[in-house]
């Protein structure tokens, strides 16, 4: 086998990071994966993941996982409103449908992923700050503990990753968007009206360029994010300050001033938020071919792409897919054969999801714009 006797390094134990080393694993490849967060009980922010198939769902079902997906996620319809908090349209969970994209609490996934994986697997609390090379092998360094050696390295660290300068000289963009994010505790009381709205589904709301999506269900909170145009004045640093709290929630009531006071009570509910300008890593010219020894990136960290598409995570999973499959199925002489079909393979897939959610995007900015024609 290529990877027999091979020391394998995973940057990054996310669910791309943590499904590339189950699905390694299976077929008896020696995989380390180093995570930054102290420890498995660190607490993920954000918003809930729905795994699609045809792509994340066919990864989780090659890693043996697909059914585990369906116990821990939840089934959810969609409600459609107007900004006065009118019902326009709504999606329904039905037997057909209750398994196409079910959400799933971040932590939760992760749970999943690392009760598949061997004991020890996941070396915690290891910031990744660089490598070298260091003979047939490479050196990697962390802030937190000692170096560590593999033959093989694959970056899953995300969109923000300092292992991308190894392969590719590409640098992240803004894409023109900003989203606020923000998580209530408790919502059946704290925010019982918007809650009640929800009615247990996903709720999505546009009016004049401002999008609200909410979900109910996120481990006992209620999460949601706000989606707008990036001001011109913002690019410099100029933009909201998001450890005041109260001038957030006065930002948003002001923004939101002519919506329902529904939505008044939300953000008012909100225990903290989190600003997140949308970017994006383009593929718009060949990575590095000259590298020293084996190493390439997956997920965001290969093409980081703004979130209006639902395809990030997704493709991500069908990287690890993939590539698992090229290092472990005997097609290949070389590790550095095996990344290169893989990444040949990814620049198509990706870059037409990229396309996808960038031309969602634009659609998402006109004052016009309705959820309804995502789902016509």
């Amino acid at each position: 086998m290529l990877l027999q006797n091979k020391q394998i390094a995973i940057i990054g134990g996310g669910p791309v990071g943590l499904t590339m080393a189950r699905l390694l694993q299976q077929k008896g490849v020696a995989v380390t994966v180093y995570e930054r967060d102290k420890d498995a009980q660190t607490r993920i922010w954000g918003g809930t993941l729905d795994l699609h198939k045809g792509s994340g769902q066919d990864a989780l079902q090659k890693a043996g996982l697909l059914q585990q997906y369906y116990d821990a996620a939840i089934p959810m319809g969609i409600i459609m409103t107007d900004e006065q908090g009118n019902i326009l349209s709504t999606q329904k969970i039905t037997p057909e449908n209750r398994h196409d994209n079910p959400e799933i609490n971040r932590n939760n996934l992760r749970a999943l992923l690392l009760d598949s994986l061997a004991s020890g697997s996941v070396v915690w609390d290891s910031k990744f700050t660089g490598l070298e090379q260091q003979g047939n092998q490479w050196l990697l360094h962390f802030e937190n503990g000692p170096d560590a050696t593999a033959d093989m390295v694959i970056a899953a660290n995300g969109g923000m990753s300092n292992a991308r300068k190894y392969v590719t000289d590409s640098e992240v963009t803004d894409t023109g968007t900003f989203i606020i994010q923000g998580d209530v505790p408790e919502p059946a009381i704290t925010c019982a009206a918007f809650y009640q709205l929800c009615n247990g589904s996903r709720l999505m709301t546009a009016h004049k360029g401002n999008l609200l999506v909410a979900n109910p269900y996120n481990n006992g909170a209620l999460t949601y994010g706000i989606i707008f145009k990036q001001p011109t004045a913002w690019a410099n640093g100029n933009g909201l300050n998001f450890q005041n709290k109260d001038s957030i929630v006065a930002f948003l009531c002001n923004r939101f001033a002519e919506w329902h006071a529904y939505y008044q009570q939300l953000f008012r509910a909100t225990s903290f938020f989190v600003g997140l300008p949308t970017r994006k890593i383009p593929l718009d010219k060949p990575w590095k071919n000259n590298r020293p020894l084996p190493i390439t990136l997956i997920g965001d960290a290969a093409h980081l792409m703004p979130p209006f598409a639902g395809q990030g995570l997704n493709i991500g999973l069908v990287d690890a897919a993939i590539l698992s499959d090229n290092l472990t199925n005997g097609n290949f002489v070389t590790m550095e054969a095996a990344i290169a079909d893989y990444e040949q393979q990814m620049f198509r897939y990706a870059n037409k999801a990229q396309l996808e959610s960038s031309s969602n995007e634009t659609e998402m900015h006109n004052p016009n714009f309705s959820f309804q024609q995502f789902f016509e």
